[in-house]
Order: C-alpha cells, then structure tokens, then sequence
C-alpha cells in the first residue's frame, strides 16, 4: 500500500487495479487531488473508490475535471444530466454489456475514460471484470507484436447496435437511425499508443471492431477470434465486486470490460459518466 498526498493507494493485481482511499468524491476536488487521482489511474488502468454517496449532478462535475463528457446516442440518460448514462438492467431489460469491450470506439476520439457508480445493486453477483490491454500487449511474441502495429481495424456503431437488438429496438426507429446517421465507421490502429504514457496497447474489441483492413474475411475473423480469447487472461484481469456506494473509474484507451450477467432476476442500476479522449495514434 502506498501514499499519494491524502490518497491512499492499494493495488489489486500486479497488472490491473488499485483502490483508492481518503477522498469524498461529492466534495469539490482541489487540481493537486485531481493530479493525483489521474496519476493513479495512468498507474493502475482501473481504481476504485469505495462508500461514496454522490449525486448525479457531482458525478458529471468530477468526470468533468478530466474533460469533455460524452453523451451516448441510444442509452437511457438521468433526466437534467444528459451526460450521466443509466444502466438499469431487470428481466425485462438485460444487459448487453456482458462482452468484453471498449467504450464507444466506433467515433474518432473514443473516451480516455467512464466513471461508473453503483446505485441498486442485486443481493449476489453483478461483478465487472476489466483487462489491462497493455499487458496483453506485453504477453504476445515478438513477431505478432510487429504484424499487428501495422493493422487498421473497422469500429462500427451498428456492428454493435442493430436495429432489432435490445438497444435499438428499445430506442425506437428514428432516434436508431438518427444515431447510425452520426456515427459512420471509423478506423482506428489495431495497436494503439497512449497519449500520456506512451505504451502500446491492443485496441480492437469483440463489440464494436467489425473487421481489420488489408485482411481476408477469413484471416481477419481468425486474427480477431484469437485477439478475443487472448485479452481474456486471468493475468491480465481484476474482478470488481461492487457494494453500494462504490465508484469505478477506468482508462479506456488501455483497458476492455463485461459486466457478469449472472444476477437476474434481480436488478442492477448503474450510472456512468465517460470523458471523451484524442483520436488513436499507431505504437511506435
């Protein structure tokens, strides 16, 4: 355990993950706790902070101070902060975030960041499980690292969201094809560099990476199935068992998670805040 400030800092897993103590996320946070706070998750890749009670209106202003805030064209948002998704999943409303994923890649400059807080948690289960991309990265051959820096990957929105499936269906017609309107596909490197650490980092994902260029059909969905399993690794993953109160706060340009499907009937509700990035660069 370590010390940063007024932060106490445990880590999780040599790879991925610290919890962060001696902060009140609903207080207005000084630029020197903001330093320390990105510090950590620059370090970490995901931290957590633990028995926070904020309201909606306090988790836009803290994700905020780490940039402009993305506001999702198909989710449910809290009415008065379009910026703050809800995530309320029931039996009549499962979730689709049970795959492993990055956020919203399928724009130019996907999100540095979300922040996500629990707000009715089921009695049992509801995890989320997030992977350090960099690590994964690092595990590779030498060889298959060089053959990937050089790949282009398609991010589609509606390679992810269809019109029939639960998103869009639940949207409804015009507001689906406004967004598939806004959103065209994109091309991102399939390695990307971080703009504030420099380390290479797998960006493609098994959600919104609908095929990677230069390839055959058949070569891209076997180098993407392997890509899938491989970010998988218990090495490269931390399990977050949420409790109320709790607030996760992950780098999305160096990271992938899914959320546990395992808790209906119960519901679960989750709000999330996500701080738009820069536009990817290749590794060097």
């Amino acid at each position: 355990m370590t010390r940063s400030n007024v932060l106490e800092i445990e880590p999780l897993s040599p790879a991925i993950g610290a919890v962060l103590r001696g902060v009140n996320l609903a207080e207005p946070a000084s630029d020197d706790l903001i330093g320390d706070i990105r510090a950590a998750l620059l370090r970490h890749q995901v931290i957590f902070f633990e028995g926070q009670d904020f309201t909606p209106t306090q988790q836009r202003d803290f994700a905020a101070r780490f940039g402009d805030l993305h506001v999702h064209p198909l989710y449910d948002r809290d009415e008065g902060h379009p910026e703050i998704m809800i995530i309320d999943n029931h039996v009549d409303n499962p979730t689709d975030n049970n795959f492993w994923h990055t956020d919203v890649t399928f724009i130019d400059t996907p999100p540095m960041g979300s922040i996500l807080a629990a707000r009715q948690l089921p009695p049992v289960g509801g995890d989320t499980m997030w992977a350090s991309m960099t690590a994964a990265y690092k595990a590779l051959s030498k060889p298959m690292q060089t053959f990937l820096q050089g790949l282009e990957a398609v991010h589609d929105f509606s390679f992810a969201f269809t019109a029939d499936g639960l998103a869009g269906s639940q949207a409804g017609r015009e507001k689906y094809e406004k967004a598939v309107a806004a959103n065209p596909p994109v091309t991102h490197p399939v390695i990307r560099t971080h703009p504030e650490t420099g380390e290479p980092g797998i960006f493609v994902n098994s959600v919104f990476t609908r095929r990677i260029k230069g390839l055959r059909r058949e070569e891209s969905r076997a180098l993407m199935a392997f890509l899938n399993q491989h970010i998988q690794q218990p090495e490269f993953v931390v399990r977050w068992r949420w409790r109320p109160g709790d607030v996760a706060f992950w780098d999305n340009r160096n990271t992938q998670h899914r959320a546990v499907d395992d808790f209906l009937p119960h519901r679960r509700i989750m709000t999330r805040a996500t701080v738009l990035g820069d536009k990817p660069v290749f590794a060097a």
